[in-house]
């Protein structure tokens, strides 16, 4: 009998593609941000830097760059210095060869701040940006004031073993030079199933968005280094128990799960590895809030980074 936390996971997957309206993605982060190339933890990633105030970090998945964040950005640039970077290998970040368990990028993370010469921030991710944040969270307890994860479970803690079990998530094993080949000139149509399989109304990744992200992903490395994310998987199941030995995070966290997508289970996930969480749902959305319901759930972000002034 599967738990209710995984039957949710069972149900989000499940879904089926969408005849909803297609909602175009605003990649555009306002003219005032710029980009740069930050040297850190031996590798170089593309970071986008906005806005005056407290420090917020946001943090992508798999499927997209930090170019997913532009209407977050727009909104929290108000009164926030906004950091937007491209994870290890991804997007328009350097592609080294090794380096992409979530312990080494939690320190990716760790060295743009420093280059920044910023100390304590706010961390908002999603995905395998939540996993990269964990890591990130867990080392250095001291830097993050208030922590939102969106829609994606941790390895290693709570209900992992039961989730792998999940045959529609095969792609987490898919991995190799055979499977690199299998894919190479086919980004697009293996990205597609992403985003029609985790979406509960798939139009909504608009067709915009799909070109724009497969283009990046189509570039030389970009996938093996999407394919290396997945393959860290078991080694971030260590590391992530060895934190949670060191004791649950205490600062605030909201876990904000898509109602056709993780749900509840995104509290359940982080009340085994934080003592303060609140839990957040974005109506009618599937794994992709950003796309799918952006303007609500730009709201919840919005409401509970508000609630530490």
């Amino acid at each position: 009998m599967k738990s209710p936390a995984v039957s949710t996971i069972f149900l989000s997957l499940a879904l089926l593609w969408s005849t909803s309206g297609a909602m175009a993605q605003d990649f555009d982060f306002p003219a005032s941000f710029r980009n740069q190339e930050i040297t850190t933890n031996g590798t170089t990633l593309h970071v986008r830097v906005g806005g005056k105030g407290p420090a917020v970090v946001l943090l992508h998945g798999y499927g997209e760059t930090g170019d997913m964040w532009a209407p977050l950005a727009r909104d929290l640039m108000r009164d926030h210095m906004v950091i937007v970077p491209d994870l290890r290998g991804m997007g328009l970040s350097a592609r080294p060869a090794q380096g992409y368990d979530k312990k080494t990028q939690g320190y990716d993370i760790a060295g743009v701040l420093d280059a920044l010469k910023i100390g304590k921030v706010d961390l908002v991710t999603h995905d395998i940006g939540n996993m990269v944040g964990y890591a990130f969270a867990a080392e250095h307890r001291d830097r993050i004031k208030r922590f939102i994860l969106m829609d994606a479970p941790l390895p290693g803690i709570g209900p992992w073993e039961e989730i792998l079990k999940n045959p529609l998530l095969w792609h987490f094993r898919f991995g190799g030079p055979d499977m690199e080949r299998l894919v190479a000139g086919r980004e697009r149509i293996y990205l597609d199933r992403f985003w029609n399989e985790f979406s509960a109304s798939p139009a909504k990744f608009s067709e915009a968005s799909r070109q724009h992200y497969a283009r990046l992903y189509a570039a030389p490395g970009a996938m093996h280094a999407g394919f290396a994310q997945f393959a860290a998987f078991d080694q971030d199941a260590i590391d992530d128990k060895a934190f949670l030995a060191q004791g649950k995070l205490t600062m605030p966290v909201l876990a904000i799960g898509g109602e056709k997508s993780f749900g509840s289970t995104m509290a359940v996930v982080m009340r085994f590895a934080a003592t303060d969480v609140t839990e957040g749902i974005v109506p009618g959305a599937g794994h992709w809030l950003m796309e799918e319901q952006p303007e609500p759930t730009v709201k919840l972000v919005r409401a509970f980074l508000d609630t530490g002034k």
